[in-house]
């Protein structure tokens, strides 16, 4: 039986493990039933399993029957503080907590993987590491402290992927060199002095002050940035006033900014800041910048996201895979690569006939035939390097 028959057969198998995951979703550092779960899993298979590792993760390992490299796969397993709108029959139970990121279908292809690998112990050389990280969506995120827990110790090369609901069923994606964003925040207090709407030579305008201070940083980007650099700076909040006829005394702006380059980060937190400091000593008013950088930047290994690429050729076939233009949002498998080769790529799980809902949307859905293929992907990688 190939590989590919191997993986389908599983499909129901691995869509009710997603589901099951789906129903019980768990905040960042609180995944304590998918980390037992998952274990309990690892462990029928007959791997040796460590838990607890930074928190809940759980980390299995699969030795083969000869020595050789080691590969590790890793699948992310928190879900969000959403309200689930889809009106699926196995929906989240949990009240304001959903899986609206796939996080319930990477570790259920990854399941996937380890049982079928574990079929073919005996013909491997070298050993899988199944890496389940807790807590990927909030900074400092989870798999910086996997790795200082050792989780990436006698490592060789390491993969991981994100299904994306942006990408059809049956597609492939991923980048030769930098993939995803830094991801950095920041919050923005500004100190003027209220007063009477009626009277505003009086008073320093807080809330005017924020406006000028939104509509500067956009410069940082437009005039102070190479054009030929990415970078973005979002406010996402905006919170200032208590009544229509007073002016606020204080604002707060809370916001996002995202690089590739290193430099470029540096540019755009120092900018920032100084564009603060000038609004401050123009209009008078004090103004604090708390800036908190997030996760680096996802940066692939080229020779390992060649073979990525090769191996989902022999999966999605050669049409369906791609290069694709880097991606804004945030991950911090970015740590991960900064310590091992490997590659990080986009595996389509959009539905066809749609509607298309981002990530982090109440109405999330994948289409779960993205399911085996992804599991197939990730055994065709471990497989590559200690079949």
């Amino acid at each position: 039986m190939s590989l590919r028959e191997v993986c389908q057969n599983m499909a129901e198998e691995i869509v009710a493990w997603r589901r099951d995951f789906h129903r019980h979703p768990e905040l960042s550092f609180a995944e304590s039933r998918t980390a037992s779960v998952v274990a309990g899993i690892l462990r029928q298979l007959g791997l040796s399993v460590q838990e607890g590792v930074n928190g809940h993760g759980v980390v299995g390992e699969l030795v083969g029957a000869a020595p050789g490299k080691r590969v590790a796969l890793r699948a992310d397993m928190d879900a969000l503080a959403i309200v689930e709108e889809t009106g699926l029959p196995f929906a989240s139970a949990v009240p304001g907590v959903m899986h609206a990121c796939g996080h319930d279908g990477h570790m259920a292809a990854l399941l996937g993987a380890a049982k079928v690998l574990a079929g073919m112990r005996e013909r491997l050389r070298g050993s899988v590491r199944f890496i389940f990280q807790p807590a990927e969506e909030i900074p400092p995120g989870g798999a910086k402290g996997m790795i200082e827990a050792g989780a990436l110790d006698g490592v060789d090369v390491m993969f991981g992927l994100h299904l994306w609901s942006e990408y059809p069923v049956g597609t492939f994606y991923t980048a030769l060199g930098p993939l995803m964003a830094a991801a950095d925040m920041f919050t923005i207090t500004i100190s003027g002095k209220g007063g009477h709407g009626g009277q505003p030579h009086n008073t320093v305008d807080s809330l005017l002050i924020a406006s000028h201070l939104v509509m500067a940083a956009q410069h940082i980007v437009s005039r102070q940035l190479d054009p030929l650099q990415s970078g973005v700076i979002t406010f996402g909040q905006l919170q200032a006033g208590s009544a229509f006829n007073v002016i606020a005394d204080k604002a707060e702006l809370k916001g996002t900014v995202r690089s590739f380059a290193p430099e470029v980060r540096d540019l755009l937190q120092h900018r920032l800041e100084q564009t603060a400091a000038s609004m401050a000593e123009l209009y008078g008013a004090r103004i604090a910048v708390d800036y908190v950088r997030g996760y680096p930047a996802v940066i692939n290994h080229e020779q390992e996201a060649r073979a990525a690429l090769a191996e989902a050729e022999a999966v999605f076939g050669k049409e369906q895979v791609g290069i694709m233009q880097p991606n804004m949002v945030g991950e911090d498998f970015s740590y991960y690569l900064q310590k091992v080769p490997g590659a990080f790529c986009f595996v389509g799980a959009g539905i066809p006939e749609g509607p298309v809902y981002p990530h982090h949307h109440p109405r999330f859905v994948i289409d779960e035939r993205a399911l085996p293929l992804a599991t197939e992907w990730l055994c065709r990688m471990a497989l590559r390097y200690v079949g």
